[in-house]
């Protein structure tokens, strides 16, 4: 049974309640981000219950030594793991001699959580009825500023409701914090110093191996019912940890504004010499703007962000609601202005999956961050894997591929290879292919030819030179085959052809050596350049197109379908709608060996090439294998829902498309997988965009123009979206009538609808439905 208690609203994520065994998957649900760091939603006050508390700065990471039951060559030496950073949030309150703690205190009511995705910040509020007699009332608000992007902020207000209350106070910085997920429970930071200044602490640390230096910070300053106060303080300094403490008498229904500026600044972003003093000037950026400067700032940048990315959907609170929601997560982890970072799984919500890169960057992301940035921002997420090609040359090197071969890591802080799991590290390798097809995905939209030809042809040069040599050829079937891998059904491991691997390397092949023929033609000199450096050699390419002509590609006469891959028949072909729920789901139920054996698809595999390749069947081509394949899909990949919603749109089957709509949109919301606690799903959120834009608006490029085929859910009454088409800001509205589209500012485009060319788009113009 899913979960249901955050409260349908348009622009808020809200709980209302205290129960103890939210805690965790609140923390998630409610985390906060600027790009920069992030945080989970932990009180500030001391909580004694299960908690996972978590603080994340982007780019800064450790190497966790891989932890393997039975070593074989080629495993990576390390696990990257995004590090649960320094805790600068933390208040310890005590009052009348009681620790405030919402796990010990007698009862709690009105208990309120928001997160305000219009705005940018998360606030909470509750009255406690602590063991003493006290009744007290909190209300606290926090952010982290897009603008200032190493500065947080906090406001937290206690009233005392019955009787005047005696405050103790403690605001510390607690660096002595683990990972949830660790493999030899190392140490992962070291602690350099600990210092104040007046109302002002800091700490700076290290991280051991990858050696990141930071400065975490905060300062404290005090309101007593909105007048400036200024409380003396005594300090505590321990080995990890320092705590600024406050005394101070409330008188009843009086209010105690405590103001807390906090955050990190690191040497990614400056000299580590200058870290402290970096720090220093950011408090007082943050005294001078003060807590609302601060907030009006953030919600005029969260304005800026949603008068371009916002999709409207009217008559259905809940779905959006949960669009919303993934697209405030996906800025909150990512904006593009540090070309150095990418996307983890996570985000700055959870430490699952190490917060690293993963090929759901290329399948996935690029498409949203295309649309709803500018080219700048995808082209950045590109580059990220050009600067990586040399170590994808060494990770395919260790596993014995020659002559520049790239195999692109499953996982990767730096471009080495950090996943060790044989069936996932060594045989997923189709995501070698996701990155390809990005480099034509990106190039296709934006018209912009620049990366292509000055990098991105060396890339896949160096994926085609690895799947040239990652087939072989069967004398029994005269074709090339594929052997030892898994797709991106990750319930089917160590298989041989699989058909979606077997398409993409096919294809890559195929595009390599046309982009190599364009660039020949007409950028001469690049193509010298690159035929230089890389030593390519006309042999090579006679190679390549001999295995992309002869790739072999299971396929059932008697079904009519391709089949997964070889010996998929042979499974006992038993639909998903024939298991039990209590035996779902079953990554949660089953032993793996069960699953292997089973006929059930973890996500798209097949329908994941039909939907990157669409214009290369025909619609009754994709009709048969969804309608085939996804009766056995049990969709327990956060990956899966989007990519189902998109097919079945385009294939006119509105109430799935709805059904996985509202599942990708909500899969954390109403925790689908039974898994929020861990994080959010971060990058399937970038799906849950496509969803809507390319399911059920029929977005695509075809012959350099884009096109619409819009389409509306019976549930919804309107929606619309914007799009960066070309430095083009195209706005779609649907209706149950007739989808109108407008183009802002002076750029004049062809769009077609439904078929039919719209010119001169710089009116408001309308075509009618099909």
């Amino acid at each position: 049974m899913n979960q249901d208690y955050i409260i349908p609203n348009e622009w808020s994520i809200i709980e209302e309640g205290f129960h103890k065994d939210r805690v965790k998957s609140s923390e998630s649900l409610f985390s906060i981000g600027n790009g920069a760091m992030g945080q989970r939603a932990n009180f500030e006050e001391d909580y004694s219950g299960p908690s996972f508390q978590g603080s994340y700065i982007a780019g800064v990471y450790y190497p966790d030594k891989t932890r393997v039951g039975w070593w074989k060559n080629g495993y990576p030496n390390y696990f990257a793991k995004v590090l649960n950073a320094p805790n600068w949030i933390g208040l310890s309150v005590s009052l009348n001699g009681e620790v405030l703690d919402l796990n010990s205190c007698k009862k709690v009511v009105d208990f309120k959580r928001e997160l305000n995705m219009k705005e940018g910040w998360l606030s909470r509020s509750f009255i406690a009825f602590l063991n003493n007699g006290l009744e007290v009332k909190v209300e606290s608000k926090r952010f982290l500023s897009l603008t200032h992007d190493e500065i947080g902020a906090i406001q937290y207000q206690i009233t005392p409701l019955n009787q005047t209350a005696q405050l103790e106070l403690s605001s510390y910085i607690d660096a002595g914090i683990t990972n949830e997920d660790t493999n030899w429970e190392d140490k992962f930071w070291e602690t350099l110093s600990v210092e104040h200044f007046e109302n002002q602490a800091f700490i700076v640390s290290k991280t051991n191996k990858t050696e990141f230096h930071t400065c975490t910070y905060n300062s404290t300053q005090f309101q007593v019912n909105g007048q400036k106060t200024n409380l003396p303080a005594s300090v505590n300094k321990e080995a990890h940890k320092i705590s600024l403490n406050y005394s101070y008498t409330i008188a009843q229904n009086s209010t105690l504004s405590i103001i807390k500026f906090g955050g990190y600044v690191s040497d990614r972003a400056h000299h580590r010499n200058d870290l402290k003093h970096i720090a220093k000037q950011n408090i007082e950026i943050a005294n001078t703007l003060q807590f609302t400067g601060l907030l009006e700032k953030q919600v005029q940048a969260w304005s800026k962000i949603w008068e371009m990315a916002d999709i409207t959907i009217s008559g259905d609170v809940k779905a959006q609601q949960g669009i919303r929601f993934n697209i405030f997560q996906l800025n909150q982890t990512y904006l593009g202005k540090d070309a150095s970072l990418n996307i983890g799984p996570k985000g700055f919500t959870g430490e699952k999956y190490g917060g690293s890169t993963y090929w759901d960057t290329e399948a996935y992301c690029i498409p949203f961050y295309m649309a709803t940035k500018n080219d700048e921002v995808a082209k950045n997420l590109l580059y990220y894997r050009y600067k990586h090609l040399e170590k994808a040359i060494e990770n395919a090197q260790k596993l014995g591929f020659k002559n520049g071969a790239a195999l692109y890591p499953m996982v990767t802080m730096n471009g080495e290879e950090c996943h060790n799991e044989w069936e996932i590290t060594f045989e997923e390798i189709h995501r070698n292919g996701a990155i390809a097809f990005a480099i034509y995905n990106y190039t296709r939209y934006t018209n912009d030819y620049s990366y292509l030809a000055q990098a991105g042809i060396e890339v896949l040069i160096g994926i085609a030179r690895f799947w040239e040599q990652r087939v072989n050829f069967s004398t029994e079937k005269n074709k090339f085959v594929m052997l030892g891998v898994t797709g991106p059904n990750e319930y089917e491991n160590n298989i041989n052809n699989n058909w979606y691997t077997n398409y993409l390397a096919k294809w890559c092949l195929e595009y390599t050596l046309e982009q190599l023929d364009k660039i020949e033609l007409e950028y001469p000199n690049n193509y010298k350049n690159v035929v230089a450096k890389t030593h390519l050699l006309e042999n090579e390419l006679k190679q390549w197109k001999t295995v992309a002509e002869n790739m072999y590609f299971p396929f059932s006469e008697e079904k009519g379908v391709y089949l997964q891959q070889d010996g998929f028949l042979d499974k006992e072909l038993v639909t998903v709608d024939q298991l039990p729920t209590s035996e779902r789901p079953i990554n949660q139920k089953w032993s793996w060996d069960k699953i292997l054996r089973s006929p059930y698809i973890k996500q798209a595999d097949v329908l994941q090439g039909f939907y990157f390749f669409e214009d290369h069947f025909t619609t009754e081509e994709l009709e048969k294998h969804y309608n085939f394949y996804e009766p056995f899909t049990v969709h327990e990949s956060s990956l899966s829902p989007c990519v189902h919603s998109i097919l079945a749109a385009k294939l006119d089957k509105m109430e799935q498309a709805y059904t996985f709509y509202l599942r990708t949109s909500r899969l954390d919301l109403d925790d689908y997988n039974h898994e929020v606690h861990e994080g959010l799903h971060i990058t399937s959120m970038a799906g849950t965009w496509m969803s809507i834009v390319e399911g059920f608006g029929g977005m695509r490029v075809k012959n350099n123009q884009l096109h619409f085929d819009p389409k509306i859910p019976k549930e919804w009454e309107a929606y619309s979206f914007k799009v960066n088409f070309r430095n083009a800001i195209v706005k779609v509205e649907v209706n149950h009538y007739e989808p109108k589209i407008s183009i802002e500012g002076n750029q004049n485009i062809d769009v077609v609808v439904n078929g039919k060319k719209q010119n001169s788009f710089t009116e408001l113009v309308s075509a009618s439905k099909k």
